[in-house]
């Protein structure tokens, strides 16, 4: 009687332990923190990978025609790399504890440059393409991605893109595979005049990724609101990580920080403290 009395409770804590376990939400420490090597593209590539090593950050994303340096000099990270400069470079960053994760944002009028650009994902271990592709071409990427297996992360430049307001993605993605999904550059929206929150919403279930960031109040006669310090500005961060939260996100939240552009480090630190302390 004792023994199946003590298997009856080992068999309802194990239930129980399931059941709180599906509910869950993910920690932040499940999230993977990136830089886009656009906040030093006043520098090489060769540079934003030491930039990114003293951030502490393990991953980044490339931009297409970031000059690379070093050994590199003048050439470009693009699909023009031959397969040699691609390990090599892939090494050279796992050599610092970084690996290149994604590139972009990438945008073609050419169809045929998409294999070549998976192709080139595909050989440096890459999980996903920020892009924002023509709308005729979305057949031909959403079979790329499933040929190559990875993922199509689609971001949202102001007007004119296509992708500015997350109903125009959802349009062209809602009944494509789930490889395909948004990279939401949440400052972006708000400099197009839309809720940030709104748009996570919208777009919840289909976030690969995040351009994240925080920027200032709009002022008189500035062009654009520039970026500032997580949690100074304007786009409630702390709100934005309770919602990718509530969404069970768990992908990749890239830093890409236009300001200070020739000393920028300092400020994405603190970006990054910020984002330690709401955890």
């Amino acid at each position: 009687m004792k023994k199946v009395l003590y298997l009856l409770i080992i068999s309802f804590l194990a239930l129980w332990s399931i059941s709180c376990g599906g509910k869950q939400k993910p920690k932040q420490d499940d999230w993977r923190l990136s830089i886009q090597s656009y906040s030093f593209h006043k520098f090489t590539l060769v540079e934003a990978l030491d930039n990114t090593k003293e951030l502490g950050l393990k991953y980044i994303e490339v931009f297409p025609g970031h000059k690379i340096g070093g050994k590199w000099n003048d050439k470009v990270f693009g699909f023009d790399l031959t397969q040699e400069e691609r390990k090599e470079l892939k090494d050279y960053a796992q050599s610092k504890g970084i690996k290149i994760i994604s590139t972009g944002v990438y945008v073609t009028d050419d169809p045929a440059n998409w294999e070549k650009m998976f192709t080139l994902a595909k050989d440096m271990d890459m999980e996903f393409i920020t892009c924002e592709p023509a709308i005729k071409d979305w057949d031909l990427v959403e079979s790329l991605a499933k040929k190559y297996n990875i993922k199509v992360s689609v971001h949202n430049h102001p007007r004119p893109s296509v992708y500015w307001h997350p109903d125009s993605l959802l349009t062209q993605i809602s009944k494509r595979s789930d490889m395909i999904g948004a990279c939401a550059d949440v400052g972006h929206w708000r400099r197009e005049g839309l809720d940030q929150i709104d748009c996570l919403n919208k777009l919840n279930g289909r976030i690969i990724s995040l351009h994240f960031k925080d920027i200032a109040e709009k002022t008189e006669g500035e062009a654009e609101q520039h970026d500032v310090i997580w949690g100074t500005g304007i786009l409630n961060v702390a709100k934005m990580l309770e919602v990718l939260k509530a969404q069970s996100f768990k992908g990749v939240i890239t830093i890409e920080y236009e300001y200070n552009w020739d000393n920028s480090v300092p400020d994405i630190k603190e970006c990054i403290k910020y984002f330690e302390s709401t955890k």
